[in-house]
Parts: C-alpha cells; structure tokens; sequence
C-alpha cells in the first residue's frame, strides 16, 4: 500500500510549496500596507487635541485689545486724531477738481484756506482763522518737516516775498499734499511736497488736529 503512494508523495510536497509561494506577496503586502500608512500620514498629528471655541476668544480678545490701543493713542497729545484725518482728507480727495475760486468757502468754488476751513469744519467741527497769516499764527503744535502726519496743515511764500505765507495746503502723506492751488492750475489738486517749486516756497507746518473740541472728540 505505501508503495503504491511513494511516487505521489515528491508531488504533493512540490505542489504544497508553489501554493505558499503564491500566497507569500499577498500575506507581505498585507501586513506592509498599513505599516508604510503608518509612517508617512498626509497630515501630522496634534500632540493634544484643538479647542475650536479658545480660537474665537482668542481673535474677540485680540480685537477688545485693538480698540483698547485706539482708545489710549487717541488720548495722547499732540496727534490724537487720526480717524478724523481720513475723514478730512478722504472728503478733501472726492473735491478734486472743484475750481478756484477767491473768497470761496463752497463746494461752488475755493480758494486755499476755504478749502481748509470747509474740510476742518465738516469733518471735525473746527473753526479755523480764514486767511493764511492768521491761520499761521493759531496756537497748534508746530511741525517738523521730517514728521509731518496727515491732516496737518502746510504754508507756503507763494508771494515772492521769503517767508511771508500767502498759501496753505493739507498733507496727505507720502510726502504729498492737496490744496486749492490756483485758477489757472485747476483748483483742487494734490502736489508733491518735495517739487522743486513748492520744497522752496514751503515755510512750515502746524497740527491743527491736537486743537479739536473735545465734544467732536467724543462724537468720533
């Protein structure tokens, strides 16, 4: 009987080891998949888990802290009014264009210290002197040239006479400024501070802003 089955059994044993050869890879692969998975993820982990509701606080403290800081620069003397000068000059900007015009105090037509007056009043109800040399001469913070902001008030010698202002002008910042230049120039333009002809005829600056009323202070 058991050699009848002697040839059978060399057979058996070859057919036994090309099955697990077969199924060798199959089992690897099996087994490396989650292995590789495991050591490149697409997305690092968190060491300790995200508290979505601490990021909103995070931000409505971030923004308490922000108004905080505009509340406090806003006290500070000299410049304490910068929401009021882009006020001023963002109005100032949408009159470009409007004529020259002597005496004038309109939107119809200005000549430079109406201009300046219109916008002051407008927009932080302030009553500046009317005309140049007086306006000058208003008890403001005087202005280095090097540390001008926006919104001060600049005064030229336009007149040919050194140091006699007859012209005045907003800074915009950027070393540029807008004004009511002049019938023949257009009226209402913005100029650069540092051309030759306005850098010779400038005299200075004054920071009408640190003289706001407190009552526009509290309405901004």
């Amino acid at each position: 009987m058991l050699n009848r089955f002697a040839p059978l059994v060399p057979l058996a044993l070859v057919t036994l080891l090309i099955g697990c050869a077969a199924q060798s890879p199959v089992s690897q692969q099996q087994v490396s998949a989650p292995v590789t998975a495991e050591r490149t993820p697409l997305v690092q982990p968190h060491t300790s888990p995200v508290n979505v509701a601490s990021l909103f606080q995070d931000e409505d403290a971030s923004d308490a802290s922000d108004k905080d800081d505009v509340a406090a620069f806003s006290r500070r003397a000299p410049y304490r009014l910068p929401l009021l000068a882009d006020s001023i000059l963002e109005r100032g900007k949408s009159l470009i264009g409007t004529r020259y015009q002597f005496g004038g105090t309109t939107e119809n037509g200005f000549d430079c210290t109406g201009f300046i007056n219109f916008l002051f009043r407008e927009e932080a109800g302030m009553t500046l002197p009317r005309s140049s040399r007086e306006m000058i001469n208003a008890k403001a913070p005087l202005v280095a040239r090097n540390n001008l902001k926006p919104g001060d008030v600049l005064f030229f010698g336009t007149s040919g006479r050194r140091n006699r202002v007859s012209h005045a002008g907003i800074y915009l910042g950027d070393n540029q400024f807008i004004h009511s230049s002049s019938r023949r120039s257009g009226g209402v333009r913005v100029d650069n501070l540092g051309d030759t002809y306005w850098s010779k005829t400038y005299i200075e600056a004054k920071r009408m802003l640190a003289m706001v009323p407190a009552s526009e202070m509290a309405r901004k």
